[in-house]
């Protein structure tokens, strides 16, 4: 709460009763405010002022909220709502696709429950509006495998490029853009970086982390030569950015205002979902998900960030586990030896082989292999042994179907039929989204 140097004490005393009275009476606002989401493309072009990044979110103003008890995360997600209430028809539009697949929204709150807590408390702690919270929904509907055909990944669709500025570690073993953990740090403070890039006009900033910060400079300095207005709402964009924001503002409406649209909330509780463990070494990811008392599809929810079954043998070496199960796992790991977090089988060298040929034989790397047996090198004689880690082979979820299309149907049914994107349909199957599908036609759906 600030401090109000030209109030007395007494008023001062007056004043905080009056606050506190009245405070617990006040209604949280909502705000008035899909083309289908589709994953933006942020380059490394937006970034410039990288002495931003760090002693200007150090400094930048702390507001200290009254603490409130919320026993739902909406209702604390919702409290923190602070872009401006816009009317507009964009936004409308974008509202009225939203309300004609309810479905659709129910899939994304789904999707959303195991994260939506640690997300809401990074945004939190950066000041940064609630809303914003809800951009993985713009972004890539909270699918953590989410990848956009210019290769952006993750909830947030980091690009490569932007991806390692934000030190999220991309390889073989595993890719920090879809670790639910390290992107959401990422994302945060790089929309807090972009807001105070534009003197903290929030749509600008937005509409820079979805189209790159050139482009919307270009389009503001477009405006002046032409004496026109420079907010967000005026400026010519592409089609996708000039959707991007309507969008976010279009769900954040629908889901504060849910009784109104007559779209249930599902009941997510203002607690934490997981913990972070540090597990200090490389760990077979079964192993894991058998300590935590867990399936390894639903380990994978948590830990989507690994592309093998077993963590990167450099590190990073953290696990999301349930927070149910979080001390039953911290005490089997501490019980078992690093020696017996790996499955291994005993190779015997035959003639003719070399590294490269056996680790395509074990689904592995010959980095991998080096590692796993401490050689320096790659010369290998034949009759000696190899360890091979057996939890190697990569972790792919994704099967392939073939769809008839029916009478009617547009890539935007199908799309949610499947819970994909249409933008991924027409790259499968090599067709324009502008094509009229035919009854009959065959198209290939990859779902995972």
């Amino acid at each position: 709460m600030p401090v109000f140097n030209s109030i007395s004490s007494s008023k001062y005393l007056l004043y905080l009763i009056i606050l506190i009275t009245t405070g617990c009476a006040e209604k949280v606002k909502t705000h008035a405010f899909i083309k289908e989401p589709s994953p933006s493309t942020i380059e490394l072009s937006q970034i410039s002022e990288q002495n931003l990044s760090i002693e200007r979110l150090k400094t930048s103003k702390t507001i200290n909220p009254v603490e409130i008890s919320y026993t739902s995360v909406w209702d604390r997600l919702f409290s923190l709502y602070s872009l401006p209430e816009i009317s507009n028809e964009r936004i409308d539009h974008e509202l009225q696709r939203y309300l004609k697949h309810p479905e659709y929204i129910a899939e994304i709150q789904r999707r959303a429950a195991p994260y939506l807590y640690f997300i809401v408390d990074e945004i939190e702690a950066k000041q940064i509006p609630g809303e914003l919270a809800l951009l993985p929904i713009v972004e890539s509907a909270f699918k953590p495998h989410a990848l956009s055909k210019s290769k952006a990944a993750g909830i947030w669709q980091f690009m490569p490029a932007t991806g390692r500025y934000f030190s999220l570690k991309q390889n073989w073993w595993y890719d920090g853009r879809r670790d639910i953990y390290t992107s959401t740090q990422a994302a945060t403070t790089y929309l807090k970086q972009l807001s105070m890039v534009f003197d903290d006009d929030w749509f600008l900033a937005l509409a820079s982390y979805n189209a790159g910060k050139g482009n919307i400079r270009k389009a503001i300095r477009k405006n002046k030569k032409l004496n026109l207005e420079t907010d967000y709402w005026s400026l010519s964009l592409r089609e996708e950015t000039k959707s991007y924001i309507p969008r976010l503002l279009a769900i954040s409406k629908i889901l504060a205002n849910a009784d109104k649209y007559n779209i249930p909330l599902l009941d997510i509780p203002n607690t934490p979902h997981f913990e972070v463990v540090n597990i200090n070494s490389q760990i077979d990811l079964s192993i894991a998900a058998k300590m935590a008392n867990t399936t390894l599809d639903d380990f994978f929810v948590l830990n989507p960030g690994f592309k093998r079954s077993s963590t990167d043998p450099d590190g990073p070496f953290h696990l999301l586990v349930h927070v149910d199960q979080s001390q039953h796992f911290k005490d089997k790991l501490a019980q078992t030896a690093k020696t017996a977090r790996l499955k291994w089988v005993r190779h015997k060298i035959k003639a003719g082989e070399n590294l490269g040929i056996i680790a395509k034989t074990h689904g592995s790397s010959v980095n991998a292999l080096l590692k796993a047996n401490h050689l320096e090198n790659s010369h290998i004689k034949a009759g000696q042994y190899l360890l091979i880690p057996t939890s190697l082979r990569k972790f792919d979820k994704h099967q392939k179907h073939l769809y008839t299309v029916k009478k009617g149907d547009t890539f935007w049914d199908i799309a949610r039929q499947f819970d994909v994107h249409s933008k991924d349909i027409a790259l499968w199957n090599n067709i324009s989204l502008n094509k009229v599908l035919r009854p009959g036609q065959k198209l290939i759906i990859k779902k995972s």
